[in-house]
């Protein structure tokens, strides 16, 4: 590929064009922000499994290898390409507000925000997610792909360095909780990196569904993954949250559960050039990142020069412009009239992309689009960082049938509470709604929050061996659909090789309110990479942004995987994010 930059500053060393290579393939590919997940779902290809299989195998391992920011029992969005019917789906692996929740007590006891702990679980959505996949697009059981996340959590795994850091960062979070302190700081303390991390609850956990699964196995394999299913949100998983809810003050009861279902459905699709971007529903963000491909489509990216303070500052205002919708629309639209196809529309997109000025930045939140419907109040600026979010990883897959799989799990186990004797730490997703009643994405009974992880996958032209596919996707919260965006145009607009456009130095606005509480907003923040030059820093900030520095392969900036398939040769390549603990396997 060519080499598009002689900037050293920002330039790989000389003689190589990335800090690891461009794993190549031609049979099948699996890539994940934890490289013994990337394990799993490689072997799961490797036995026989499609892309949806390995994509869940992967999946499961990631809520045991990285369970300071996936649960097992947290959220699961997932698209999957089926490439004999050349159609996407989505399917809406996100829970709901139990019934009795109240957003009053919230605004009468905790100042109107949605407080840490048991009270901001969402009924867990992953396992009727991952199951749902397997029953409608997967071939195997349960059992066989959850069989290495089991392993991981019986036997245990060498501690990666990021989540060690992250486990002591919140070790007070950790201790307000026996059962939480016991699995997470083993021996009274955070464990280091390297040491052997063992979750023996969360092992049998698993086990059991796997268990229930096999004795229904005579009944066909749809009735053993129903049984598995009926474990978690029927069985004796559910008695034991349901239990601990009622004896700690929490809201989740039985029906809660039972009634529970991850609905597949279409997704949401743009055009950006040849391609075909796909992303979940609005109950995420991935609509917003579709409006911001959207508005950069128009505007002559190769022109500005890749990373130039122009093309940086278009970018930035892009993404303004979709936040700036997202905070005023977005919500449940079981609950929330979302304008999607407005807000995708040709004319309505022509009109928000006038809004960008090459010669200033918006001073914070740009004013959202006139369309109607209900909406936020103006953000105030807040007193309250803008946190890094700690809380999702990332799996893709490409197999030999063309099929692909992309998902963004995701939860955090240090902002809740361990169900005792099961290893879980139910969705505290709860944290991305608001208390205030004009928010689209203020919280009700039966209502899901409005999520930040949001899967994508675009597909390109037809060739002779199929057609072009790109799953794409990162961890970061309101930075993700950021990298994301970077990260396509790295690769489509500029021909960067897979590696090499997920190393590529980025920045990340934060002018608009957080997703998670305490919903912070600081107006003009921008943040750079340090690998960016520092006269690009001087330059935006002298169109108004608020420039502030981020080390150099800073995990916070994210850490985006995806997989590429050449529809002539029928090459699937790789690029794995060494910001993280990201990893590519193919054969």
């Amino acid at each position: 590929m060519p080499v598009l930059s002689t900037d050293t500053t920002t330039a790989a060393p000389q003689g190589i064009a990335s800090l690891r290579p461009t794993i190549a393939a031609h049979d099948h590919m699996a890539v994940a922000g934890h490289y013994g997940a990337a394990h799993a779902a490689f072997r799961v290809l490797e036995a026989g499994g499609n892309a949806v299989d390995a994509g869940v195998a992967g999946g499961i391992a990631l809520g045991v290898l990285q369970s300071d920011i996936v649960n097992v029992a947290g959220v699961a969005p997932i698209l999957i390409y089926l490439a004999e019917r050349d159609e996407v789906v989505s399917i809406a692996g996100l829970g709901t507000w139990p019934a009795a929740a109240d957003v009053e007590r919230f605004r009468r006891e905790f100042g109107g925000h949605v407080p840490s702990g048991i009270l901001r679980t969402v009924v867990p959505a992953a396992p009727a997610a991952w199951i749902a996949a397997l029953e409608r697009f997967g071939t195997m059981s349960f059992g066989e792909v959850a069989a290495a996340a089991i392993r991981f959590a019986r036997d245990g795994f060498a501690l990666h360095q990021l989540m060690a850091e992250i486990i002591a960062e919140h070790e007070a979070d950790y201790r307000k909780q026996p059962e939480k302190a016991a699995i997470y700081l083993p021996g009274g303390r955070p464990p280091r990196a390297g040491d052997k991390f063992v979750q023996a609850d969360l092992a049998r956990t698993l086990q059991f569904m796997a268990d229930e699964e096999r004795k229904a196995a005579g009944r066909g394999r749809a009735a053993g993954l129903q049984a598995a299913r009926d474990a978690f949100y029927k069985g004796d998983i559910a008695r034991a949250i349901v239990k601990h809810h009622r004896a700690n003050g929490g809201w989740m009861e039985a029906a809660d559960l039972a009634g529970f279902a991850a609905e597949i459905e279409p997704a949401v699709r743009v055009r950006y050039k040849q391609y075909d971007v796909f992303t979940c529903p609005a109950w995420c963000q991935g609509p917003a990142m579709a409006q911001a491909f959207k508005l950069v489509d128009g505007i002559d990216l190769r022109g500005l020069g890749h990373n130039s303070p122009a093309y940086l500052h278009v970018v930035a205002e892009a993404l303004k412009l979709a936040f700036a919708d997202r905070e005023r629309y977005f919500g449940d639209p079981r609950f929330v009239d979302v304008p999607v196809a407005r807000l995708l529309s040709d004319d309505y997109i022509r009109a928000r992309r006038a809004l960008i000025r090459p010669d200033r930045a918006f001073p914070g939140l740009p004013p959202a689009g006139e369309l109607g419907g209900r909406g936020g109040a103006e953000p105030r600026p807040s007193a309250a960082a803008s946190r890094p979010a700690l809380d999702t990883s990332y799996v893709c897959v490409v197999d030999k049938e063309g099929n692909a799989f992309s998902a963004t799990p995701s939860d955090s186990s240090y902002d809740g509470e361990v169900i005792p004797g099961t290893g879980l730490v139910p969705s505290t997703r709860g944290s991305q709604n608001w208390c205030e009643p004009s928010h689209p994405s203020v919280v009700a009974p039966g209502k899901r929050p409005r999520l930040t992880p949001s899967p994508a996958l675009a597909l390109g032209r037809r060739g002779r061996k199929g057609r072009e596919v790109l799953p794409f996707g990162t961890p970061g919260g309101d930075v993700q659909i950021q990298a994301m965006l970077q990260t396509f145009l790295n690769r489509v607009e500029f021909a960067m090789e897979p590696q090499r456009a997920v190393e590529q130095p980025r920045i990340a606005t934060y002018s608009f309110p957080d997703s998670f509480e305490p919903h912070g907003y600081q107006p003009g923040r921008l943040n750079l990479e340090a690998r960016l030059p520092r006269a690009t820093g001087e330059a935006l900030a002298a169109l108004g942004h608020d420039v502030q520095w981020w080390p150099q392969w800073i995990w916070r900036a994210g850490a985006t995987c995806l997989i590429h398939s050449d529809p002539d040769t029928g090459l699937l390549s790789a690029g794995a994010d060494p910001r993280r603990a990201c990893y590519a396997l193919g054969w």
